[in-house]
């Protein structure tokens, strides 16, 4: 008797393990609490909350099934977000005091309407999609200046300051990421703003502009996370823009910048390269310099050219090296189907799934005009939204970063998810142990799939075209 107390107690309380794992119920899976939200442009469903109940069961059916587990884990998260240019800054800043609060709110707060931007990109100077060219040590013809000491972030206190404290009363541990254009015009072989390359022998004085900045903006009580050391330093054509080749990337690195900061005791991020998937002999051949490797965190891509799949290539490579994906712009007049599916498809999905520990979209903000920009630079590039005066529109990017960045917060792990057909998807263990699971149909037909997660099953469907992100 006493023994098959032992087993009845023993059952009973398997019972009850299985019931706390996955929530109260019958026993069907059915107590496991699952959100979603769709955005299904042909549809007319714009990232909205779904109402109807979806539930988790104990039988399976014959559609295609995403499996997620767990037990195998990937990368972690630092955010999802957008380029917070110097014109995106200028746009915000001429808003009321109100309606840029409850803008800021719905673009940086997951919560209510919020989308929960989690990451901001800025430019170190001016960049193309500032109202003009500037650097912090700007000088008449024929000065130098290598002990930084006629260096100023003046030109940002303004517009771009003002906005970044806003935002971080908003949102504090929100992480902000540095790239320069440009180098200060002196320090280049062409003393201009589009092309050239730096001189080497400001190689320290350049090293020593990073670390003034980086001290700066601290003395501003904003936290710079990271920097990447040249945008796009194989593209010369921009204004502005430097070209900056792997080997001096490598030796500015090593010999200079990593020695600087050190120096300083600055723990702010190095990352590299900062440029399209299909030149991955460039961050590679920088990581192979064993000197310039020490001081550096990771490497930064765009998708202006190659496939998002040869970024896991430099992953394999230099696995200990952490990788980002820093830049992709919507091109206007914008175009939501076929924007949210590349987007999402490469991005949201294809960098994660390659390692990525951030996706950042291109401009935060622009005028109907797309405005502001330098002379030379983006005449097209279509802001997450569009300011005109106090009139805020919604354009394709904060669709794509909604589905991610306000369910998949900063500290959340990739997991493992199988890929079937016409839905490719990534999966994520968040920071409170929830699972979020992030699903487009690149098929232009309805979707029935399952969704399987520890022995249990919950069938879902999506249109043609739409994405949909499910939390439990």
């Amino acid at each position: 008797m006493p023994q098959l107390l032992s087993i009845v107690l023993a059952l009973l309380l398997a019972s009850c393990n299985r019931q706390s794992e996955n929530g109260p119920g019958n026993g069907d899976g059915s107590g496991i609490t699952v959100t979603s939200w769709i955005t299904a442009p042909q549809q007319g469903i714009m990232f909205e909350k779904q109402d109807d109940a979806t539930e988790f069961f104990t039988t399976a059916n014959s559609d295609p099934t995403i499996v997620i587990d767990t037990t195998i884990t990937y990368q972690e998260m630092d955010g999802f977000g957008n380029c917070l240019t110097g014109g995106s800054a200028i746009l915000l800043n001429k808003m009321g005091q109100t309606e840029r609060s409850a803008l800021l709110r719905e673009l940086f707060s997951p919560e209510g309407n919020g989308i929960g931007i989690s990451y901001l990109r800025i430019s170190i100077g001016a960049s193309d999609l500032s109202d003009r060219v500037f650097t912090y040590c700007d000088l008449p013809p024929g000065e130098t200046d290598p002990l930084m000491e006629q260096f100023s972030i003046e030109p940002e206190k303004e517009d771009l300051i003002p906005v970044l404290k806003e935002i971080l009363t908003l949102n504090p541990s929100l992480k902000i990421m540095g790239s320069p254009w440009t180098a200060p015009l002196w320090m280049k072989t062409n003393n201009a703003s589009v092309g050239g390359s730096l001189k080497r022998e400001w190689f320290d004085a350049y090293a020593l502009y990073f670390v003034r900045y980086i001290e700066a903006m601290e003395a501003e009580g904003i936290q710079v996370d990271a920097i990447t050391v040249q945008n796009e330093p194989l593209h010369g054509g921009n204004n502005p823009s430097m070209v900056m080749t792997a080997s001096d990337q490598a030796l500015f690195i090593g010999q200079s910048l990593g020695p600087a900061f050190r120096e300083a005791g600055i723990d702010t991020k190095i990352v590299i390269y900062d440029h399209n998937a299909d030149r991955t002999d460039y961050p590679l051949a920088v990581l192979a310099d064993a000197e310039a490797r020490q001081y550096i965190d990771g490497s930064a891509f765009h998708l202006y050219g190659g496939s998002i799949d040869a970024l896991t290539a430099v992953h394999d490579a230099w696995s200990s090296k952490n990788l980002y994906f820093t830049e992709q712009w919507v091109g206007g007049p914008g175009d939501l189907a076929g924007d949210l599916k590349w987007h999402v498809e490469n991005l949201i999905i294809g960098a994660t799934r390659n390692w990525c520990r951030t996706v950042l979209e291109w401009n935060l903000a622009s005028d109907p005009s797309y405005d502001p920009h330098t002379e030379g630079g983006c005449d097209r590039c279509l802001g997450t939204v569009t300011i005109n005066g106090n009139r805020v529109k919604r354009n394709p990017a904060w669709y794509i970063l909604a589905h991610a960045s306000k369910l998949v917060r900063p500290g959340s792990v990739r997991v493992s998810s199988t890929l079937q057909g016409n839905l490719p998807n990534v999966a994520f263990m968040t920071p409170e142990g929830k699972k979020a699971l992030i699903v487009l149909n690149t098929s232009d037909v309805k979707k029935n799939f399952n969704v399987r997660f520890r022995g249990l099953t919950m069938p879902v469907s999506l249109h043609g075209g739409a994405v949909g992100t499910w939390i439990w």
